[in-house]
């Protein structure tokens, strides 16, 4: 029987913000997957930053992104979703939902990607204080696979497009 062992990390973002241009700049060392992730995200937001309400704070500051591996286990980590919250927190000044984990990623141009599981994120997530995780929609059949101490304790929270993604995570939907 085959069995397939998932190893997951936990991140957090920080997002400052300086007067600037537009720019994104890496504090710190991010590992390149997160960097291409992160780099995808900042794109994205670019070309959205007027629908997002935050085009003249986007023109005019530059955005600081320091990632902090909290595990101290060095996996890879594709944390657009997670970034694009936390950049348009810190130019709205408004702060992304207390206690809560989020998960996926996106392309340039907006389309989500899903997370291959569910139940060691949440875990690890749960163990670490979460109590709501933003999940792409595409994900859903798979939170019955979650255990259910883990979906007691985390409330699932889903997202299909970036603007639902960003408004649930600051408390604006």
């Amino acid at each position: 029987m085959f069995s397939e062992v998932w190893k997951v990390g936990h991140c957090r973002l920080e997002v400052g913000v300086s007067a600037g241009t537009g720019k994104l700049k890496h504090a710190g060392s991010i590992d390149s997957v997160m960097k291409e992730s992160v780099n995808r995200a900042f794109a994205y937001l670019q070309g959205h930053k007027v629908p997002l309400g935050i085009g003249n704070a986007f023109d005019t500051t530059d955005l600081h992104v320091q990632a902090i591996d909290m595990l101290g286990n060095s996996i890879a980590c594709e944390a657009g979703i997670a970034f694009l919250a936390a950049a348009v927190s810190a130019l709205k000044r408004t702060p992304v939902l207390a206690g809560m984990v989020i998960l996926g990623d996106l392309s340039i141009q907006g389309n989500i990607r899903a997370v291959l599981t569910l139940s060691e994120p949440l875990q690890i997530a749960m163990e670490n204080g979460a109590k709501k995780a933003l999940i792409p929609l595409e994900n859903k059949r798979n939170f019955l696979e979650v255990p259910g101490d883990i979906a007691e304790k985390v409330d699932p929270v889903f997202f299909s497009d970036p603007t639902t993604a960003i408004t649930k995570a600051i408390g604006l939907l």
